[in-house]
């Protein structure tokens, strides 16, 4: 946590170093040491910029201010990012509510119209869902279009049984003028500077100590610290593939040499992958085509955003219901239909996206 003072010691700013770390995913922050993630960040350099101290703190810091403010004063603001809208927790949450509420008052006072109600309240959970969705989908597309003067390299992998279509559509490395954008194989961004200390100043390509065989390539920041590790076998090894290389270290227009891989001593046990021990292990795994199941699972809206549970717990209340289609009665048959639909609003996307992903995005197929 950076946490902006004022001249009498009262925090005005935080802002969550792992908010600001483009590959906090990658590496753990509490590997780094904090001056080490805050130079990492850039923040280090904003700080000089301005002109402002930077200290570290011996004790951690809890959620409160360490100095509380005057009564006068406003709380300090937070540098914080919300991957969803607030309206959509709120929605949920009363969706549920007012689903309990009205079922409650439907069958205890025997009042025929709460059952529509309950069924709308219960329908306005993945409702909610749906709309997030398709504002993202939107999103995309729009920021799917080319950047002004970028330079967009995509994998050229090796022709193998792990290649498919999802990595070669999805995983890139996109050179603008002032930034670096990685994307690994679940479509997760990762924005570096190329400029100042914290940006891409060198690629290093690591060889295999025997064969002297490409394995990897390292982007590293102007304090020789890797900050993004790209499998060759996955992003150089096909046809056309030392092209792309060159490329790709034309457009950084940063100095690329090669440098040595040292694997762990662990001769009594199976293979393991090449980056095993590498500081960017994770990175790496991230950069080269998931198996089917794992690709599902890091994709997955329920699984990643809202909870796998949803699935079968939304489907199963709204079953209470569902009886009211074979009903005489207006209200039980409507909220019957609000049921239908709110179990198929639930189960139809998350079947489509198995589907696509079983028989072709995640297909490992081997073409390239």
């Amino acid at each position: 946590m950076l946490v902006f003072e004022d001249e009498d010691g009262r925090e005005v700013l935080r802002a969550p170093l792992a908010e600001w770390l483009p590959e906090a995913h990658a590496v753990g922050i509490l590997e780094l040491k904090p001056m080490k993630c805050l130079d990492r960040t850039g923040l280090t350099d904003l700080a000089a910029a301005l002109g402002i101290p930077v200290e570290e703190s011996r004790s951690p810091l809890d959620g409160a201010p360490r100095q509380p403010a005057a009564a006068s004063d406003r709380a300090p603001a937070r540098v914080l990012h919300g991957d969803l809208p607030r309206w959509h927790s709120w929605i949920r949450g009363l969706g549920v509510f007012g689903w309990f509420i009205a079922l409650v008052v439907a069958f205890a006072a025997d009042v025929d119209w709460c059952l529509p109600v309950a069924a709308a309240a219960l329908f306005s959970v993945p409702a909610a869902d749906l709309v997030v969705r398709a504002g993202a989908w939107r999103r995309r597309r729009r920021d799917s279009r080319k950047f002004a003067e970028e330079t967009l390299y995509t994998s050229v992998p090796m022709a193998g049984p792990e290649s498919t279509p999802r990595f070669r559509r999805t995983a890139s490395v996109r050179v603008l003028p002032r930034d670096v954008v990685i994307t690994d194989t679940v479509g997760r961004e990762r924005w570096i500077g190329r400029d100042g200390a914290s940006g891409v100043a060198r690629t290093v390509r690591l060889m295999s100590p025997g064969a002297r065989e490409p394995l990897g390539v390292e982007f590293r920041d102007g304090r020789g610290e890797v900050r993004a590790l790209l499998p060759w076998r996955d992003w150089f090894a096909g046809p056309q593939g030392q092209a792309a290389w060159q490329a790709l270290v034309s457009a950084l227009e940063v100095p690329a040499v090669d440098g040595g891989m040292r694997r762990p001593g662990r001769p009594n046990v199976d293979p393991e992958p090449w980056w095993t021990g590498h500081p960017l292990a994770a990175d790496a795994r991230m950069m080269s085509p998931l198996p089917a199941k794992e690709a599902r699972s890091e994709t997955s809206w329920h699984r990643t955003v809202i909870g796998g549970n949803e699935l079968l717990l939304i489907p199963l209340l709204s079953m209470l219901l569902l009886t009211g289609l074979l009903s005489d009665s207006a209200p039980a048959r409507l909220a019957g239909l609000l049921s239908a639909l709110t179990i198929v609003s639930e189960w139809v996307p998350a079947a489509m996206k198995s589907l696509i992903s079983r028989f072709h995005y995640d297909r490992a197929d081997g073409n390239v």
